[in-house]
């Protein structure tokens, strides 16, 4: 099988750069596989987890947000935060869902910034989507 190079960064990282068979996010507009020779595109991508397929293994990544460039031979996806299971601490994760919901509840409150607490919201979903939480 075909490969493409794929790089994931972050402000503070090169999360991964290297040649994949396949990329499968979800972008504002729906889900979208990538294969070699992919059309080109750029995407907006949701907060949702990314899966990348190299041979016969499959990782998965929480990522939050960000963009997605495809070319018939590379895929980028610049994004604010990514992360491998192995790196998300389940327990602030489930702290920064709780602390999120309270804000949310508080209707009419106008101290409270209700777009950014459903953001944090779905940040600390996905990440716990991921690690089966």
């Amino acid at each position: 099988m075909s490969t493409f190079h794929f790089d994931l960064v972050t402000p503070e990282r090169t999360v991964i750069s290297r040649p994949v068979d396949m990329v499968v996010t979800k972008t504002t507009v729906g889900e979208l596989g990538i294969l070699p020779g992919h059309a080109p595109l750029i995407a907006n991508l949701a907060i949702d987890v990314l899966r990348i397929k190299e041979g016969e293994q499959t990782r998965e990544l929480a990522v939050h947000g960000g963009f997605l460039q495809v070319t018939p031979e590379r895929v980028v996806v610049l994004a604010p935060a990514a992360e491998f299971p192995e790196e998300i601490d389940v327990d602030r994760a489930l702290a920064a869902k709780e602390r999120a919901e309270r804000r949310l509840a508080e209707k009419g409150n106008p101290e409270i910034d209700y777009v950014r607490a459903e953001l944090a919201l779905k940040r600390a979903m996905n990440r716990l989507k991921l690690v089966g939480k």
